[in-house]
């Protein structure tokens, strides 16, 4: 037996005993915010004591609504370590979702950036919302809002003192929890134990994982409320690294100007955003010179943009995971046997999934539940298991008779491994839409194309993308007497969309079609669809690049 559980807490009492001097660096609406371990520590005992005053104690759910920053960063660890649990809200999601989101978790505190405060504030509902007793708003000033209850952090913590006895935790004690994005319907929750989060932060220090060590300079895009940013808050103190957070909307240039002044060794975001980075550096004279490695996942990394960042002499990492593994899976590091391979060969190997990481297991089933062969061809759906991936999705009985079998996760991604073990997703058993990291339900675009007057059927598909690595393309039977084409009802359909959703769930194109092909059962037939408009540019670019 462990002589003592295994819990976040030692992270940040090594990382300040060790690294008192090492800074955690923020970039906010009141500018760049510098604190070192020694006093983020400070102010997340504070936290700790106010959050204690507000009531919050075990299995306590504390929502937050904000960006990347140090205010964020001491809600992770003040919140698990009182023993409550810290709920990561993603503020891009539909209204309906966030509602029904904070009403399931039934928050009793709520974070808010104040750049978030009006998404916020549109998705408010009195009786979703009614567990929320106060809400704290990310800064030193309350703005003008229409929520009660209303309060600003340095406010809600300056009255507390530094010292603060942590209350010994079990590691089987919840600590956080992360909803998917709905997909056939409402998001799913999933909670993290303390030893869950403690096992996936000791994984991502390894060299087969994300490496980080105590000299680096850790900077997370991936944003804080996308499944703990991927871990990195964590593992970054654990490590005793320098912390870099980019605050709210960073544009390239914002992610260019810390990288340079702030030494930003190792950083991590969706393709989208390296895209966007990758386009400034070509038109601006500067330079990486500090950047060591850029971990991309959410999306596959195309094959180019792995070449391009080489060429300035930055390693990618291609990395996936899921929100139900906490979520670092795989990992595309070069084995040391491929190192005499030639370039090809090995872009190709960094462009899959990767390597699974250590600590987890992972087989690939086919439809008879056969394991299927490491050869690179045969493709089945792979299912994964180990310390940090969940068993049980929240209160959702139906879904996990559907998504676990045993110890096991059915991930839904449908794979293939090669002889040397390279995990490479080549598609999906559910018809979701992954634009810029960010899920789209075709499901729900579906049922709001469906109740446009001149929409008699419609069903929506996944396309690739340059930049978005997807954009969702409706294809459409209209009414008799629509009497519009297509360009126009694209117009039309983006109004209406944006009554429920927000604009970047607007399918890119609307193809107008005499009958949606269906299955033998009725269902609608994508993949027949994919196949027919396989070679057909369907995506309106000026309208997917805005």
């Amino acid at each position: 037996m462990a002589g003592y559980d295994q819990t976040l807490r030692p992270f940040l009492w090594r990382a300040e005993r060790l690294h008192p001097d090492r800074e955690v660096v923020s970039r906010t609406h009141e500018g760049i915010v510098r604190n070192t371990y020694e006093e983020y520590a400070d102010r997340t005992r504070q936290l700790a004591n106010a959050l204690e005053d507000a009531g919050i104690g075990d299995g306590d759910r504390v929502g937050t609504f904000c960006w990347n920053h140090h205010r964020h960063a001491e809600v992770y660890f003040a919140a698990p370590n009182v023993g409550g649990q810290l709920h990561t809200i993603n503020p891009l999601l539909p209204a309906e979702h966030i509602q029904y989101i904070v009403e399931n978790a039934a928050d009793r505190l709520l974070f808010v950036d104040q750049s978030l405060l009006e998404a916020l504030e549109g998705a408010h509902d009195a009786a979703a919302f009614e567990s929320v007793e106060q809400y704290v708003v990310m800064g030193s000033e309350v703005p003008e809002t229409d929520l009660e209850s209303v309060t600003d952090y340095e406010s809600f913590i300056d009255a507390h003192g530094t010292e603060y006895d942590w209350p010994e935790l079990d590691e089987d004690q919840p600590a956080g929890m992360c909803y998917t994005s709905g997909t056939t319907g409402k998001p799913k929750g999933v909670e993290y134990t303390q030893q869950m989060l403690w096992s996936h932060t000791m994984a991502s220090l390894t060299p087969q994982a994300l490496e980080i060590d105590e000299d680096d300079v850790v900077m997370p895009v991936v944003p804080m409320f996308h499944v703990n940013a991927w871990g990195m808050p964590f593992a970054t103190t654990a490590a005793g690294a320098k912390h870099v957070y980019p605050g709210p909307s960073p544009e390239p240039e914002d992610l260019v100007r810390l990288i340079q002044e702030e030494g930003v060794t190792l950083t991590a975001g969706v393709p989208t955003v390296w895209l966007g980075v990758l386009e400034y550096v070509q038109e601006h004279d500067v330079d990486l010179d500090s950047l060591e490695r850029v971990v991309i996942g959410g999306s596959a990394a195309p094959e180019s943009l792995i070449r391009q960042y080489d060429d300035l002499g930055v390693e990618v990492v291609h990395a996936w995971g899921m929100t139900e593994l906490s979520p670092l899976g795989t990992v595309a590091h070069l084995k040391s046997d491929l190192e005499d391979r030639s370039p090809e060969q090995q872009y190709a190997k960094q462009a899959k999934q990767g390597l699974i990481v250590p600590g987890l297991e992972f087989k690939v089933v086919d439809d008879d539940g056969e394991e299927v062969p490491w050869n690179g061809e045969d493709f089945g759906e792979l299912w994964v298991r180990g310390p940090w991936v969940t068993d049980s999705y929240f209160e959702r009985p139906q879904a996990n008779e559907v998504d676990f079998e045993g110890s096991w996760l059915k991930t839904g991604d449908i794979v293939t491994v090669d002889e040397d073990g390279y995990i490479q997703i080549v598609d999906r058993t559910k018809d979701v839409i992954k634009s810029g990291g960010e899920w789209i339900s075709s499901v729900e675009l579906e049922n709001k194309i469906m109740a446009h007057e001149a929409v008699s059927e419609a069903t929506v598909v996944g396309a690739p993308h340059e930049k978005w690595q997807e954009r969702p393309v409706a294809f459409v039977v209209p009414t008799d007497d629509a009497g519009m084409d297509e360009d126009e009802f694209l117009a039309e359909l983006e109004a209406f969309i944006a009554e429920d959703y927000p604009d970047w769930w607007t399918p890119d194109a609307v193809v107008h079609i005499d009958e949606v092909p269906k299955t033998a059962t009725g269902k609608f037939d994508k993949k027949t669809l994919r196949e027919e408009y396989a070679d057909e540019d369907l995506l309106v670019t000026e309208e997917s690049d805005d």
